[in-house]
């Protein structure tokens, strides 16, 4: 639901064989993000069955109207150029007028062209009579959160390129704009590192067909950008290492019982400065493929056991005076913390690492992953740092029946925190962990349950009525249908004009 939005019964033609897209400043044509979202829209707009894209002029007559609309005029206030990338802080509103015959679209920036192509495309409907209309239309519209993300884990199970590819269109279908990629973990590493290829060598489950190559990692980047989607990697340390242990066995701390090695390994091993090296290395490279602003670290779920075992590390939290293991953890995290942040880049961590004592930059981005969302929420901004939520969002859980209403009922601001505070909260992201996940189920475990979430992010915190959002899910759901995706059914019985295809 757009932040304003009328609607008259007055409709206008729209004839797919004459329908074209224009520029004011024609000095913007040229800008590649905009020349593909045209012509990706057209086909999206009139429909993605090749036999279904040109019979409309053919009835478009015998529709009483207001108008024909032969173009979509585009207004673009900031120039922009082929290196243009989405951030943080990247401008999502547009203004979208359907008027008379007339169809205007301007926003200040290039990512608000993006978001209101898709509007755009989202009101033209087939009419009763078979030709394709759109409603007089004004629609003023932005995102009430900057940051609305997905993340996935490749690392369970492994996630082909092709999938990835087909989740991002379904994140602009519905305005999300972060790929959050926690894309090693425990099980594999699928990272094929160019300065370390030991890593996905020995840690991925196959080195040769489960694996991401570089030339892979940037076509997905280039993938999102044009579609107004930010990819943040995610490298979690130093517990969930176990894959990387597989390609440099050091890294991790050897487990002891008594005091012999029992052949286990823990989290990355903190007393070595070797360890310390290495990851300068390694990030040195992440920073490289991934050029946005931020990287996740990780930084949660770290078991003390092993290191409690370790000889190495229990002269190491000797000589550094410490009384507890969470020390530990703590100057491992501050370590890398400084080394990321030398680097250039900003980070996103989970809440453990604050919650165990680093210190961390300025414009850090903390995730809220566990119960108690609500006071954590508050401790975290009430320290003054960007914050995210996920804890409500984690649609890897599943349950029979319109699960999708528990999603859409979480409320980031429902915290007890001042409004300086709550101008903290970037946003949230709903998470899709792979323990039973992979390319045969993720797209219908997904979506269209994601969409709720995406609402949400999107809309004004006003909208909330879940009787009011059902038709308008039930609609969106058939509309993902129609463009292809395998949207689960959410709300019992019922049927889509245009069923899905399996490809």
């Amino acid at each position: 639901m757009p932040q304003s939005y009328s609607s008259q019964s007055m409709t206008n033609n729209v004839d797919a064989a004459t329908f074209k897209f224009s520029v004011v400043n024609e000095a913007i044509f040229s800008c590649t993000v905009l020349q593909e979202a045209f012509k990706r829209y057209e086909p999206l707009i009139f429909g993605r069955r090749p036999e279904t894209l040109y019979f409309h002029s053919q009835a478009r007559r015998n529709v009483g109207v207001s108008g024909d609309i032969d173009e979509l005029v585009v207004q673009l206030g900031k120039p922009c150029n082929d290196v243009d990338a989405p951030s943080l802080q990247s401008d999502e509103s547009y203004k979208l007028t359907v008027q008379n015959g007339q169809a205007m679209l301007s926003a200040n920036e290039l990512w608000g062209v993006i978001r209101g192509l898709e509007t755009f495309s989202q009101i033209v409907y087939q009419s009763p009579t078979g030709g394709m209309v759109v409603n007089n239309t004004v629609i003023s519209d932005f995102p009430r959160f900057n940051h609305r993300g997905v993340m996935l884990d490749t690392s369970r199970h492994y996630v082909s390129k092709k999938t990835i590819l087909k989740n991002l269109d379904a994140m602009t279908q519905n305005k999300y704009n972060v790929f959050h990629w926690h894309i090693v973990d425990d099980p594999s590493f699928p990272y094929q590192s160019a300065n370390f290829p030991e890593l996905s060598q020995k840690g991925a489950y196959d080195p040769e067909t489960h694996v991401y190559t570089q030339s892979d990692i940037q076509e997905i980047i280039e993938y999102a950008r044009l579609r107004g989607i930010r990819v943040v990697p995610e490298f979690d340390s130093p517990g969930h290492t176990q894959s990387w242990g597989k390609g440099r066995p050091d890294l991790l701390t050897k487990c002891y019982s008594g005091s012999s090695p029992n052949g286990q390994f823990g989290p990355v091993d903190p007393s070595n400065n070797a360890t310390f090296t290495f990851l300068k290395q390694f990030f040195m490279e992440v920073g490289n493929a991934f050029p946005d602003k931020y990287i996740h670290l990780g930084g949660d779920e770290v078991s003390f056991a092993c290191w409690q075992s370790n000889p190495d590390v229990q002269a190491f939290v000797k000589r550094m005076g410490y009384s507890d293991y969470s020390q530990v953890e703590q100057y491992y995290m501050q370590q890398l913390l400084d080394i990321v942040g030398g680097l250039g880049k900003g980070y996103q961590i989970w809440q453990e690492v604050i919650d165990n004592g680093a210190k961390v930059q300025a414009d850090t981005v903390v995730e809220v992953w566990k119960a108690g969302w609500e006071d954590e929420m508050n401790k975290v901004t009430k320290l003054g740092y960007k914050t995210l939520l996920a804890t409500c969002w984690y649609l890897n859980y599943i349950s029979y029946g319109s699960d999708w209403t528990k999603y859409y009922g979480c409320e980031p601001y429902n915290f007890p925190g001042t409004e300086d505070q709550k101008k903290l909260i970037q946003g949230g992201e709903t998470c899709m962990w792979g323990e039973y996940v992979d390319d045969t189920n993720l797209m219908s475990r997904l979506w269209p349950r994601a969409s709720a979430v995406a609402e949400r992010l999107w809309s004004a915190q006003s909208v909330s009525n879940v009787q009011e959002a059902t038709p308008r899910f039930i609609e969106h759901r058939c509309r993902m249908v129609g463009r292809g995706f395998p949207a689960e059914p959410i709300n019992g019985p019922g049927f889509c004009r245009e069923e899905y295809i399996v490809d």
